[in-house]
């Protein structure tokens, strides 16, 4: 019966389909994504020719949680040769790893592609081979990459200059490599010696097996050795192989883990209860317009359970071909989204994306509880009425409030606001993001399961204005809408739906990303900051900046993350590393207890709210980025903002836990009455004798701070687009199966002497309704998150953000919601009118 009933109602399944197939698409992609967050495989690059690298462990253990050090963890020199003393190693090389800047070559000067600089000994890790000229010999030698020389015009022989470790200088090329590999960074070689010179710090060992070697045997080996070597380091090492090489190379890999698999997952899970939602729309929708059909089936005898299994069967025949769409399209979907991802900075390029078997069973997981609970909830109503109910309703619906409608209502609606109070008192910062999405959908869903009785309250109420405005037109539109409240109901809940998830998480994002600008804000005075193409600067230049005409104080900073017990959480927190010298003038630290001018040495400056009672004086373990531990003196106690805990320290201490070991960036404070341009200007005077620095104003130092804050913003605009884009298209789904299922209507009005003009503008008001009604409620589901959220995360009962992106938001759904009813309605009027009249609804 189920088969024989899809070959006649294919255009009303088609919506079934459509919804289902989207479905299906948005899971696979978010599974992939989750896949390869999971596995996180990074195939090796510069380290592809190394059998295994010894390497400092970033895993931190945090109580019950493992953070991941941000900084790269040294090893000590003497490590190498225990290493090359295990038996069947055959070459272990000491990677000396750090960024590098071509400021300039024969036909194209200014800032460099990005480079790392390693010594030459490193070139046979990958391996790089020679294509012409020689290796370095002297301390003013380099090798360049061959993309690197070709992009700058550069041959053996030429003169380069070269910046690096906060030095830069003129080099002489003496060679261009190649590798077979795929690298995605230049590379700059110096001599051993040389880059000993520059970094210090040993960064890794490269471990080639002897011919025969098992290489399990002897990673087993080599760990034993390293782990009594680095026992009693603050630091440990340990010995990894195959894609962990990867790692290595990319620490992002590993401190960008997690968000990729929170994203992925939690988008998943909610792109799969949109797809219910919109699946038992469209079920109900259609449930609505086949009641005649029901109803002559119970008359008949057809029993509740039948024509529930009736339901299900069309919905999961439907299913197994939106599947079969779905697997094929949902590969390239999460490919293409994974490559916005790598591309906008939020997953590491290295990152290889994996999509296998996992992704494609979830999503047939998620397909057949979307059509079993979208088939089930969309006709529960349809196929419980009894005979002489379902005949006296088979045209018009008028009963919805069953006792479990309004109870689940109910739990749900206490969901949201438990949820929105424990937002506003409970929580600070963007960690009140977390309990914002949750209530948004609580509130939707609260308010799609009264949507029948919300729906006709809100028709009762804008009656008045719309027939004194309106007319004729809009009084039939109004009686039509108040008659049809249970019907219309199912095509304003997508319309809520779609404008409180777009209200909401755009605003969301918004608030945060503005909330997270202020806060850094607040602590910074500077007018300039100076900054370096390599990354590093040289310690004495700040001396320079200081005597440069128009400056008031200028003074070496540093940016990192550390961890602080009774601070932050397991991500832990930012740490700001600045110069006493000029700090009184350059940050606006509000001190409540100690000077600034005391953050010298081994210091720290806390927010006074976060010190968790300690005082002046008292001493506090920070562990840095690189995984050293040390006991500082709390020297400042200063007024920080709720949510967005910073500490400070000296920048020449949290420099030395950096991996470039130097200070990143000078700020700079200018002199009453000294202009921008003129500050610029004074600055680049005295930059001119220091290649490859800049002067940047302070809104660059602001928008680079909240970088990863931003990026992290973009991903979910376009996830939250995606989702978005589904819950549109069943609004389109929903008004089209509700319009043409009203030829019948049509034809009555026409016959009673009614133009196809006057029904059109009927309809135009009736898709007034339904989107007015929509955006009513999906503002107020939207309201129950961002008000919290604004309280907590920026002391505000509104949210931030351009008014802009609210009226795209109303006059999509409005354009949608006209679109979608006037098209079927001009093509249902197109028929005659007495033929309209004798058609089934």
């Amino acid at each position: 019966m189920a088969i024989r009933t899809l070959r006649h109602r294919t255009a009303a399944l088609s919506a079934t389909f459509l919804a289902l197939v989207l479905g299906t698409v948005i899971v696979m992609t978010c599974g992939g994504l989750l896949e390869t967050g999971i596995r996180n495989n990074a195939p090796a690059q510069r380290l592809a020719g190394a059998d295994l690298v010894v390497t400092g462990d970033r895993d931190l253990p945090r109580g019950d949680e493992t953070a991941v050090l941000p900084e790269r963890p040294a090893l000590d020199d003497s490590l190498t040769a225990a290493v090359r003393n295990v038996p069947g190693v055959e070459r272990a090389v000491p990677e000396r790893v750090f960024e590098a800047a071509v400021l300039g070559g024969r036909s194209q000067p200014g800032s460099a592609p990005d480079a790392q600089a390693h010594g030459w000994s490193s070139a046979a890790v990958t391996p790089y081979e020679l294509t012409e000229g020689r290796a370095p010999a002297g301390p003013r030698d380099v090798v360049l990459d061959e993309a690197t020389a070709r992009a700058y015009g550069v041959r053996p022989g030429d003169e380069v200059r070269v910046a690096a470790q906060g030095s830069a200088g003129a080099y002489r090329l003496t060679g261009v490599v190649r590798t077979a590999h795929a690298v995605d960074r230049g590379a700059v070689f110096f001599t051993d010696d040389r880059a000993r010179a520059l970094s210090p710090a040993l960064a890794d060992i490269a471990v080639t097996a002897a011919a025969g070697t098992d290489h399990g045997e002897l990673k087993d080996r080599l760990g034993e050795v390293v782990a009594d070597r680095t026992a009693k380091a603050q630091t440990p090492a340990k010995v990894v192989s195959g894609d962990d090489r990867g790692a290595v190379e990319y620490p992002e890999v590993l401190t960008r883990k997690e968000d990729l698999i929170a994203l992925a997952g939690a988008f998943g899970g909610m792109a799969t209860l949109v797809a219910v939602f919109v699946v038992s729309g469209t079920v109900a929708l259609s449930v609505e317009r086949r009641r005649r059909e029901f109803a002559l089936l119970r008359t008949v005898g057809a029993t509740p359970r039948q024509l529930r299994r009736l339901l299900l069967a069309e919905t999961l025949m439907v299913a197994l071909v939106a599947g079969a769409a779905g697997w094929f399209a949902g590969p390239p979907a999460g490919e293409r989204l994974f490559e916005e991802f790598t591309g906008s900075g939020m997953v590491s390029e290295a990152v290889a994306y994996e999509q296998g078997w996992i992704p494609a069973v979830a999503a047939a997981g998620a397909l057949l509880l979307t059509s079993l609970l979208g088939g089930f909830l969309g006709g529960r109503r349809g196929v419980k009425v009894t005979a002489v109910e379902a005949m006296a309703e088979s045209t018009v619906r008028t009963r919805w409030a069953t006792p479990t409608r309004m109870v689940a209502a109910l739990l749900f609606l206490a969901g949201a606001v438990a949820l929105a109070i424990l937002t506003w008192v409970l929580f600070d910062g963007p960690i009140a993001a977390s309990t914002a999405g949750p209530t948004v959908l609580c509130t939707a869903i609260a308010l799609a399961l009264l949507g029948p009785g919300l729906t006709k309250l809100c028709t009762v109420l804008i009656s008045g204005p719309v027939k004194a405005v309106t007319g004729a037109s809009g009084e039939l539109a109004v009686v039509t809408a108040r008659a049809r409240a249970v019907r219309m109901a199912g095509v304003v809940t997508p319309v809520m739906l779609a404008v409180a998830m777009a209200t909401a998480n755009l605003y969301l994002q918004t608030t945060q990303t503005d909330a997270s600008r202020e806060a850094y804000a607040q602590n910074l005075r500077a007018d300039a900051v100076v900054e370096s193409a390599s990354g590093t600067l040289d310690p004495a230049l700040t001396a320079d900046v200081r005597a440069t005409e128009g400056v008031a104080a200028a003074g070496a900073y540093v940016t990192s993350t550390g961890w602080i017990d009774g601070i932050g959480d397991e991500d832990g927190v930012p740490l700001q590393g600045i110069d006493a010298r000029g700090a009184a003038r350059t940050t606006a630290l509000d001190p409540v207890g100690g000077e600034v001018a005391d953050l010298t040495g081994r210091t720290i400056a806390l927010p006074a709210g976060a010190a968790d009672g300690r005082s002046v004086g008292d001493t506090v373990e920070v562990r840095f980025g690189d995984g050293a531990a040390a006991d500082l003196r709390i020297a400042v106690l200063f007024e920080g903002r709720a949510g967005y805990d910073t500490a400070f320290v000296p920048a020449d201490l949290l420099a030395g836990h950096t991996d470039g070991a130097l200070p990143q960036q000078i700020l700079v404070r200018a002199e009453d009455g000294t202009g921008a341009a003129a500050l610029t200007a004074n600055l680049e005077k005295t930059l001119a004798d220091h290649p490859g620095t800049a002067v940047a104003d302070r809104d660059d130092l602001i928008e680079a701070n909240i970088k990863d804050t931003e990026t992290q913003a973009w991903v979910n605009y376009l996830m939250v687009g995606m989702i978005v884009a589904y819950t549109a298209i069943s609004v389109v789904n929903n008004l089209v199966l509700s319009v043409s299922g009203r030829r019948r209507e049509f034809g009555l009005q026409r016959l009673a002497g009614a133009t196809r003009r006057q029904v059109l503008r009927m309809l135009t008001i009736e898709a007034l309704i339904v989107a007015g009604i929509g955006v009513a409620l999906g503002t107020a589901a939207a309201a129950t998150a961002l008000v919290p959220f604004s309280h907590a995360a920026a002391d505000s009962m509104l949210p931030s953000g351009p008014l802009s992106i609210y009226a795209a938001v109303v006059a999509g759904a409005v354009a949608l919601a006209l679109t979608a009813t006037l098209v079927p309605g001009w093509a249902a009027l197109r028929a005659r009118p007495a033929e309209a009249a004798l058609a089934e609804e």
